[in-house]
């Protein structure tokens, strides 16, 4: 007979039990039936999500601005004519080049730009008003347009522009990029003269992209990395179709992933004027990145030049210089294989610590990156292994882009405390709500170095009205265009008025111009810069900044506080020659020569 009396300690483990029941359905049914966010879709905001994520513009910022002033400075420029006929290479570029082209001393502009929609005619291509400009600068805040005289008049589907010497005969050459074809001019003493077939970069189709200058081998000679972005081809029964882009709905001629990644090109100089294309042998092709942007750096500081590269929908991709020619693809290794939308570069050392660290821009929905340069992890200490880290949200860059599309970026001293800031341009690719035939405008982003733990601080609305304007922004070149010891940027605004955002009050702190002059490299392009005060040493590499389809003045400019003499400045050339200059009085430019 089975004695159903419960005892005092059954029928409490039964109570027990019951509870715990009780209380797993009531957590169980809380976490069913609770309000649940809206899905996050590119360009929309999520309260809770966004909102929060915003950080107040502290109050020591600095107390500088950028104006507008293309117009006061003779800059008559405009993107693109007549209405897009959306496809890919029109909605892409273009780019901007500072380079003192006439070497009178001071920062000349080429602009890119696109001569219409693809659907042009021969004959109405040809009578584009949106061609090419190349600005000389007239020292004295002011611009002429000598394009037609120079012989840089261009009308093409535009993309990309840097200066280099390539010849070794002290005057910068042009690389210019575009779809479908690639451009070099030879600068003969303030004309330029077109040697694309000649020198053998012109025997290339493709929709081009970045174009990058380095001696990645150590022979004194400029060669050419060249970005390939998709193998587009233009077929009228796309133009109808749609297709999904990161959940979001696109026309599938505008979608990169509607095409196979295009290769990129490595042209080795030969020294005689002529180029010999080896990416395959070298090791670079990137075969499966759609390429957008490429930056020459020693990242790990061994004497040669390395080399990064931003795909768009495919991993990006870093390449170790081994020295012999070839290069050795050290992404996952190093932890920089990301697989995002990625546009624009910069590339500068934010926290002070040495080494050189990379800003990716991206596309909606994916925050920007900073990857953080591991190679000196701590003050002091000595080099370790290669690595990086990617702190964009605990920096105050990343999150805060969740709702653009970023392009054109570097890191610059815009207020000169000494320590590197950054601009990012943006600009959507997604059509407007409003006007299907207009891509939707953005406004840009200025971020303000505070101090490697505070992190920066977005500050553009506080620092000139023209911020509060949005713009469908690509391309972005920074220099000191005016000579007063603060960095100024070129915007190029597609389907709209470039911007030339003269930098107002960053000269307030004192600063230092660094010109580089090599034996054969006559502009230095690769060598490294560092500017030493007491413990403090800042870092540049001249070339290394590629922005989206844009070149930097090749002038590395140091901010350096109050300080009015620097301990040492030091010049360690591509060829490993090191050239210091002890005690030199800021608010200078000087020269630094390998002889």
């Amino acid at each position: 007979m089975v004695n159903r009396k419960f005892t005092r300690r059954q029928r409490l483990l039964l109570r027990t039990g019951i509870l715990a029941f009780l209380v797993l359905a009531i957590g169980a049914a809380a976490v069913f039936f609770r309000p649940r966010p809206p899905q996050y879709n590119p360009g929309g905001e999520v309260e809770g999500l966004t909102a929060e994520l915003e950080r107040s513009i502290p109050p020591d910022r600095p107390r500088v601005s950028f104006a507008e002033v293309s117009a006061e400075a003779g800059i008559n420029f405009t993107h693109f004519y007549r209405e897009r006929s959306t496809q890919l290479p029109e909605d892409m570029g273009s780019g901007a080049a500072w380079g003192d082209y006439d070497n009178d001393g001071d920062e000349d502009l080429f602009i890119v730009n696109i001569c219409g929609p693809l659907t042009l005619s021969k004959e109405e291509a040809s009578r584009s008003p949106a061609t090419c400009h190349l600005y000389r600068n007239d020292g004295h805040g002011t611009f002429t347009d000598v394009s037609q005289e120079a012989g840089l008049q261009l009308r093409l589907c535009g993309m990309a522009a840097a200066w280099g010497d390539y010849d070794g005969d002290g005057w910068l050459d042009l690389i210019v990029t575009s779809y479908p074809d690639l451009f070099l001019f030879r600068n003969d003493h303030g004309h330029f003269v077109n040697v694309s077939r000649a020198s053998g970069v012109g025997r290339y189709k493709g929709f081009w992209t970045d174009a990058s200058w380095a001696d990645y081998d150590r022979d004194g000679n400029l060669d050419l990395y060249v970005c390939g972005y998709v193998q587009y081809r233009a077929n009228p029964a796309d133009w109808n179709k749609v297709s999904i882009q990161y959940s979001a709905e696109i026309p599938f001629t505008l979608n990169p992933s509607s095409y196979p990644p295009e290769r990129n090109l490595l042209f080795h100089n030969r020294g005689n004027g002529t180029f010999t294309e080896v990416a395959r042998q070298a090791g670079v092709q990137n075969t499966t990145g759609r390429s957008l942007s490429a930056a020459w750096c020693d990242f790990d500081e061994d004497g040669r030049t390395d080399l990064y590269v931003a795909n768009d929908v495919s991993d990006n991709a870093m390449y170790r210089n081994l020295g012999n020619g070839r290069f050795i693809d050290i992404s996952h290794a190093v932890w920089v294989a990301d697989y995002r939308g990625a546009m624009g570069l910069g590339v500068g050392d934010w926290d002070g610590d040495g080494d050189l660290d990379i800003f990716i821009t991206h596309w909606l929905a994916q925050e920007n990156a900073l990857f953080n340069n591991m190679r000196i992890p701590f003050r002091g200490s000595k080099p370790g292994k290669t690595v990086f880290v990617d702190v964009a949200d605990q920096q105050g860059l990343g999150q805060i882009a969740l709702e653009v599309v970023g392009w054109g970026t570097s890191f610059f001293d815009y207020d000169n405390d000494g320590k590197p800031d950054l601009f990012v341009v943006n600009g959507s690719t997604l059509q407007d709500e409003k006007d299907k035939r207009q891509l939707a405008p953005m406004r840009h982003f200025l971020f303000w170095n505070k101090n490697e733990v505070e992190g920066f601080f977005e500050v553009a609305l506080a620092s000139g009205p023209i911020f509060k304007q949005q713009t469908v922004g690509r391309g972005a070149a920074f220099a000191d265009y005016d000579g007063d010891g603060d960095v100024d940027i070129f915007v190029v605004n597609f389907n709209g008025r470039g911007w030339l955002l003269r930098n107002d009050g960053g000269n307030q702190n004192r600063w230092l111009n660094v010109k580089v002059r090599g034996r054969k490299n006559r502009f230095g392009v690769g060598a490294i810069v560092k500017v030493i005060t007491g413990d403090r040493a800042q870092v540049q590499q001249i070339g290394s900044q590629s922005s989206y389809l844009s070149q930097n003045s090749l002038t590395a400019h140091f901010g350096v506080g109050k300080t009015e003499v620097v301990d040492r400045v030091e010049v360690t050339f591509p060829g490993g020659k090191v050239v210091r200059r002890e005690r030199v009085s800021s608010n200078l430019t000087i020269t630094v020569d390998e002889t």
